[in-house]
């Protein structure tokens, strides 16, 4: 494989491993999101400045990218969890501007604008699969647990949701931060693998791509999520040759999907229910 392909595996994982948050809370619990780049943004600069000036190993400080975003969305997510609908979406627009704008101004830490040069090649092709298929095998637990089952209950209806016991405010905080950690490692990881980062990287575009991904592959399926990510990350890669027509390719893309399929690749239903026609995905038959 050579260093082009692998880099393609890698930005996949990487994308991957953000969508799945991003369908956790927008999909699958109902809280619309165009925020999320500021999680990816704070998981990177943890790790960047926690491995270049403390010397500190790669692998505590990626799952410490991740702790920093879990406990910023723990306190963003007091105030504005309340909200509803396109409130909450406004707030989250104006929420991960504010980081952003954080990270530019707070020279003496972050260096600003200039960026944040020298992070270490640490994101290799097996440790972003490796990353990958461990959050992909507990994102797909969890939506299978009792949390999914109230995440997606919350989703549908919040008021039948807490009269059947449900605990519909807990439930949508613990997505909250189950959310924002994933996108706290993938900023991680994006670090690693580009070796420089700069707050324009995670501005208002990142997180619009983040959540037309999640609508792309289908709110609600997450195997839709890893699908429309995936055709996203090639179509962006394929047409790198041309790159000013690549933005156009790829608004022409979604477009196209959005009124031939316009609830998602997959709509709310997961890959294998489309292979029930092969032996071992059919509906199991009781003696």
């Amino acid at each position: 494989m050579s260093g082009y392909q692998e880099g393609i595996v890698v930005l996949l994982c990487i994308n991957c491993v953000a969508a799945m948050g991003v369908s956790l809370l927008t999909g699958f619990t109902g809280i619309f999101t165009l925020g999320h780049a500021a999680y990816m943004a704070l998981g990177a600069y943890t790790t960047a400045i926690m491995t270049v000036r403390y010397h500190v190993h790669w692998l505590p400080a990626i799952v410490a990218g991740g702790v920093v975003a879990v406990l910023v969305a723990w306190l963003i997510g007091i105030p504005t969890l309340r909200l509803t609908g396109d409130y909450y979406a406004i707030a989250s627009i104006g929420l991960g501007e504010a980081i952003r704008l954080i990270l530019e101004n707070w020279q003496s830490f972050t260096r600003g604008a200039r960026g944040f040069p020298g992070i270490g090649s640490y994101a290799s092709r097996g440790v972003a699969v490796t990353f990958f298929t461990v959050l992909g095998i507990l994102m797909f637990n969890l939506l299978s647990s009792r949390l999914g089952r109230e995440l997606k209950a919350s989703r549908d209806d919040r008021v039948a949701a807490s009269l059947m016991g449900f605990n519909t405010p807990a439930s949508r905080m613990k997505a909250l931060l189950i959310s924002a950690f994933y996108c706290g490692i993938a900023g991680a990881l994006l670090g690693g693998y580009m070796n420089f980062i700069q707050p324009s990287m995670f501005d208002m575009m990142k997180s619009t791509e983040l959540t037309a991904v999640v609508v792309f592959g289908g709110l609600g399926s997450m195997s839709g999520t890893l699908l429309g990510s995936a055709i996203v990350t090639l179509v962006m890669e394929v047409f790198r040759n041309i790159s000013q027509y690549r933005m156009l390719i790829y608004g022409g893309l979604l477009v196209v999907i959005m009124v031939l399929r316009p609830e998602g690749l997959l709509g709310n239903r997961e890959i294998w229910s489309f292979l029930s026609f092969l032996p071992g995905f059919g509906p199991k038959r009781r003696g």
